[in-house]
């Protein structure tokens, strides 16, 4: 019948997890705000919410993961700028209710946590993290061996806000005339990457460290570049302007996410050249034959996140967007919208 049987033998370390919560403890911490309260490890992350502050608060929150990014990850064998893009995936879905990220959570799931893979990944988090602000309050490691292969990693990501009320964005005000302010994104983020995988990997069969014409980044190290955040400059800009909606340009591209702030009497009109189209975006276009709906539909087309503001102040927002460090446009206009018309236009 054999030996006892260890839980180390069935291909779970439990001394090991112990070891990877030891290293990454620093790390985290260093994200803490002055509402947390303990360390890592409870049962259970504490955050003592300033009740003074907030009259009518309301609690918005998100959960968002990375999809096959890790697998570029993966082939680059790099893991330190993914965290990242799982961070962004949140905090910008937070942001455009107009809701401050107060703290974020983390699960890793893996057949087998190696732990410096793992550092890297909270290491990622911790920067995504500091750059929103945001506290990470604790997380979960999970070794699920026979579950995922040799290698394999899931990740996901928790984010919770705080806005007042009556300062909610919900793109109830939105109103013919408006207009709409693009702010650039760093890259593809983290959508699209099934289809820009197809074309580049499987179509034109190129290596993760493959040159690509038009790009100066190999194509794994194109692929991987972080999810820009948006939330420092767009609660700098809440603190002066009322924004009227606010669009996180993700899964589902221009078509899917501009809908979901517009009043049905309203259409969303783009205008096609009032921004850089990004060299990564034609790259799949070109090389992988692809229609111009299908891109608009997938990707953000170099634009993450969309602003709308009242005509007379948009070049205000313009002018201070640009003074935070963010490229800004001016990108298109709330129309009146026709019977029958789609609610976002191209032209």
């Amino acid at each position: 019948m054999g030996g006892n049987i260890s839980y180390k033998d069935s291909g779970v370390d439990i001394d090991k997890g112990n070891r990877f919560v030891d290293v990454i403890k620093p790390l985290v911490k260093t994200t803490f705000r002055k509402e947390v309260m303990g360390g890592l490890g409870g049962f259970g992350g504490l955050f003592h919410l300033d009740k003074v502050r907030y009259r009518d608060p309301i609690l918005v929150a998100s959960t968002d993961g990375v999809g096959t990014k890790l697998n570029v990850a993966r082939m680059m064998n790099r893991y330190n700028t993914i965290g990242i893009d799982l961070v962004a995936m949140s905090v910008n879905d937070v942001i455009v209710q107009g809701a401050e990220p107060l703290f974020f959570l983390d699960y890793i799931a893996a057949g087998s946590i190696d732990i410096e893979t793992g550092r890297q990944l909270v290491e990622g988090v911790v920067k995504g993290c500091k750059d929103a602000g945001c506290a990470l309050l604790g997380g979960e490691t999970a070794e699920m061996p026979g579950f995922y292969g040799v290698g394999d990693y899931e990740l996901v990501g928790f984010c919770v806000g705080i806005v007042e009320a009556d300062r909610l964005i919900d793109g109830s005000r939105v109103g013919i005339g408006d207009k709409i302010i693009g702010l650039a994104s760093s890259g593809i983020h983290s959508n699209g990457l099934s289809l820009a995988r197809k074309v580049f990997f499987d179509r034109c069969r190129l290596q993760a460290n493959d040159p690509v014409e038009g790009l100066l980044l190999p194509v794994g190290e194109e692929l991987l570049t972080p999810t820009r955040i948006y939330v420092k400059s767009i609660l700098n800009l809440i603190k002066n302007f009322s924004l009227k909606g606010l669009v996180h340009i993700t899964g589902g591209g221009f078509y899917d996410n501009i809908p979901r702030i517009l009043p049905e009497r309203c259409s969303a009109l783009i205008h096609r050249g009032s921004w850089p189209e990004l060299p990564v975006f034609q790259a799949i276009r070109k090389q992988g034959r692809i229609e111009d709906a299908e891109m608009f539909r997938v990707f953000n087309m170099g634009i993450g996140m969309m602003i709308i503001v009242d005509g007379e102040a948009a070049p205000e927002i313009l002018e201070r967007m640009g003074a935070l460090g963010e490229k800004a446009y001016l990108i298109g206009s709330i129309e009146k919208r026709q019977q029958d018309a789609p609610p976002v236009v191209l032209a």
